[in-house]
């Protein structure tokens, strides 16, 4: 068994993949097969050189605008994905924010724009996705959360809420989508070096992770069929589960 996923013919989703952690994932996909569909909400031009070089690599790629916290564009979006480029076999929920703020000044409105940008997304895109993988008895659903998910962070608690609550939907979507050939994990990067953490070091490790290092995870739990329900911790021994 090859440790490298053969992912020729699949066409996969990234959701905020015009930079960072999510266009290092959409770059690690082509190189290994995969066709790979570009969301973001604001940044054309970014997520339309990730498709660039997805096509530098010969794999076929579209970046698509789409607010993935809105039930109809997510609608939107995957109907065009599997119209330009065939059916979701793999998706990886990767849009987030993180909205600095501590308990004293988070407002109802901060605490719910991370809800829906990071979890409810989450939720949106698995759901317009996971029928046809269960009818194709195949796919892969890798959901991006964060080693905040387990401890304090330096985001704030609505941060810590959203993506505790991304690593509880990838156990009870494993837990019912495991006998149709579907895996569902999460990937819970700590301290990557992208815009998001700011000037914070790991000073356990003597350096930032790099978005290409959490990409390596992803394509992990892509390549392991018996492998569902799991969080891989990429944190550079921040600390240890």
């Amino acid at each position: 068994m090859s440790l490298i996923p053969d992912l020729k013919g699949r066409v996969a989703l990234v959701t905020g993949a015009s930079r960072g952690i999510g266009k290092a994932v959409a770059l690690a996909l082509a190189e290994v097969g995969a066709d790979v569909a570009i969301n973001y909400r604001h940044r054309g031009v970014e997520a339309a050189s990730v498709a660039s070089q997805v096509q530098a690599l010969s794999r076929r790629a579209l970046s698509i605008a789409a607010d993935v916290s809105n039930g109809r564009e997510v609608k939107r979006l995957v109907e065009q994905v599997t119209a330009e480029l065939g059916p979701v076999d793999i998706l990886v929920n990767n849009a987030g924010i993180g909205p600095r703020a501590g308990l004293d000044d988070m407002t109802e409105a901060m605490f719910d724009e991370t809800i829906a940008v990071n979890l409810k997304s989450a939720f949106l895109c698995s759901q317009a996705v996971y029928s046809g993988m269960r009818s194709r008895k195949w796919g892969r659903i890798v959901n991006i959360t964060s080693g905040a998910a387990r401890g304090a962070g330096a985001i704030g608690a609505h941060y810590n809420a959203s993506k505790a609550g991304m690593e509880g939907l990838t156990r009870g979507y494993a837990a019912r989508l495991v006998k149709d050939g579907v895996t569902v994990n999460a990937v819970a990067p700590s301290l990557i070096d992208t815009e998001m953490m700011g000037d914070a070091n790991n000073a356990t490790f003597g350096r930032r992770g790099k978005p290409e290092e959490v990409a390596q995870a992803v394509l992990l739990v892509l390549g392991n069929p018996y492998m569902t329900g799991q969080t891989v911790a990429v944190n550079g021994g921040l600390h240890f589960s």
